[in-house]
């Protein structure tokens, strides 16, 4: 998740829109901490209640600012959601699980094995919960939304590139398709793992993968 936590502002601190730090302090936000205070407070609003049912408002009076800190630093909700998809993409959300698929210093075989405890790993604890509703809620605003739908789907693209790019097309599926089936593969597991634990376990991964990606993998 998001560090929410900020250390002390330095001498050349700006408001950037911000108020004085919750606990009464008298020193203003730099632009950088507002913006991350926000982030953060979106980040967890969003996971807990949906995009839909925590406003701006809610979102500066949980990140103990107001809501012109809000639109100082981001156009509106649309901006302020994409904003935080995109520092997923630039923390590498994800990418454990694509690097132990990609290293070709590994056997096939010994791939899927790290990449699949590697997967049961990002998947585990309450993180991992929020980090799902937080998707999902993703993937529904850019379904309503057709602007942030573009940028939603553009991320996956770049995740599925990446994968790609180290798949042969092999049996006649090239390998954009394989990288998609195993996006799907990666998302679906996940909610249903996080359902139902017990009856469908992470450990699925490996297999799914060595179904999916078998001789395509380079």
């Amino acid at each position: 998740m998001i560090d929410t936590a900020f250390g002390t502002p330095g001498e050349d601190e700006t408001d950037g829109g911000g108020t004085a730090p919750p606990g009464g302090g008298s020193r203003r936000y730099t632009r950088e901490q507002t913006r991350a205070a926000l982030l953060a407070a979106a980040q967890r609003l969003w996971a807990e209640r949906g995009v839909h049912n925590a406003s701006l408002d809610e979102v500066a009076a949980a990140a103990g600012l107001t809501k012109g800190a809000v639109y100082s630093n981001f156009a509106g909700k649309s901006d302020l959601l994409l904003t935080l998809l995109e520092r997923y993409t630039g923390e590498g959300f994800g990418v454990e699980v694509s690097a132990e698929l990609c290293d070709a210093g590994r056997p096939a075989e010994e791939r899927f094995e790290r990449a699949g405890r590697a997967y049961a790993r990002r998947i585990s604890g309450e993180h991992a919960r929020l980090l799902a509703l937080l998707l999902v809620e993703f993937w529904l605003y850019g379904m309503r939304d057709y602007a942030a739908g573009w940028r939603v789907a553009d991320w996956y693209a770049a995740r599925r590139a990446r994968l790609a790019a180290h798949l042969d097309e092999a049996e006649g599926i090239a390998p954009d398709d394989r990288a998609a089936l195993a996006m799907a593969l990666d998302a679906g597991l996940a909610l249903q793992h996080l359902l139902d634990p017990e009856r469908v376990p992470a450990e699925l991964y490996a297999t799914g993968m060595r179904l999916l990606l078998g001789r395509a993998l380079s």
